[in-house]
């Protein structure tokens, strides 16, 4: 317990890429067993309320509702949840092999931004783990696009940039927002964005000929838990640690996925995803130095 006084940000950052990671995992496994990749943000944004919930509870039931919170909390959660429905189009018009490289990288600019304004730093050892970190985010997002759909124009490049800046900048609010709100109310408007946009993702989804089991929503909803759990931590990780530092960290959550799938399933990596496994190794361990030079 003292362990996690002292180093509440990687606490909180680690359970983000455990949570995210197991959550990578088990999508997979979702979306074989049938369930519409279409309703994915459905479910998502539903499982968003209990753990909303708990954070209310946490706070002692006080949410920040000043003009200020407001309209910080609501752009951290358009920004992401606006992110992801952005990031379902993007992938009509490109295939997931050069999309997700792009969007991978949003960390950059959660970077750029805390450098410039939040005038962060971080020593000699983390700074190189950022480095490394970008590099595995990188190697992690590459799939392979041998017999994936065709690319259609390039107007996938635009919507990819589009959740790029967006996802990136959301975590230059998350940080900002925390030096004058609680955590729990920032996820609390996540939340409440989050719900507001199901009906533009259904209208997205359009309708379906078949019938999904009950069962299967219920698999759906389970899985996306372990993604709000991820998103909630992330937010108390912003507020205890520097947005240089997590950003970067918690883009590595798919290499708790590579080992499950190692451990599990016995898939073996390719050249590239082995490259990213090393990386975010090196990179996790080099973040989490706090020696100060």
């Amino acid at each position: 317990m003292d362990w996690i006084k002292k180093h509440r940000w990687l606490f909180f950052g680690l359970c983000t890429l455990l949570t995210w990671g197991v959550w990578g995992e088990f999508s997979e496994l979702i979306e074989h067993e049938g369930f519409p990749s279409n309703y994915v943000y459905v479910v998502w944004a539903f499982s968003m309320v209990p753990c909303a919930v708990v954070a209310l509870w946490l706070a002692g039931w006080t949410l920040d509702y000043s003009p200020r919170a407001l309209l910080l909390g609501m752009s951290a959660g358009f920004l992401g949840a606006g992110g992801q429905l952005v990031l379902f189009e993007a992938l009509r018009f490109g295939p997931a092999y050069i999309v997700f490289p792009v969007v991978s990288m949003s960390p950059i600019v959660t970077i750029a931004l805390s450098l410039g304004l939040l005038h962060e730093s971080a020593n000699r050892i983390q700074r190189f783990g950022i480095v490394i970190a970008l590099a595995a985010i990188f190697f992690l997002s590459w799939q392979d696009g041998a017999h994936d759909k065709a690319v259609k124009g390039g107007l996938w490049l635009v919507l990819a940039a589009v959740v790029f800046v967006a996802w990136g900048v959301q975590g230059y609010i998350m940080k900002f927002a925390n030096a004058s709100m609680r955590a729990e109310s920032i996820f609390f408007y996540m939340m409440l964005t989050g719900l507001i946009l199901v009906p533009v993702a259904l209208c997205m989804a359009g309708p379906r000929d078949t019938a999904v089991d009950t069962e299967l929503w219920v698999k759906g909803f389970f899985t996306q838990m372990l993604n709000s759990i991820g998103a909630l931590t992330l937010v108390y990780a912003y507020r205890y640690g520097k947005a240089i530092i997590i950003s970067p960290m918690q883009g590595l959550a798919p290499l708790i996925t590579m080992v499950l799938s190692l451990l599990i399933f016995a898939v073996v990596p390719g050249p590239m995803l082995s490259v990213g496994l090393v990386l975010a190794v090196i990179a996790l361990v080099a973040l989490s130095m706090e020696k100060t030079e």
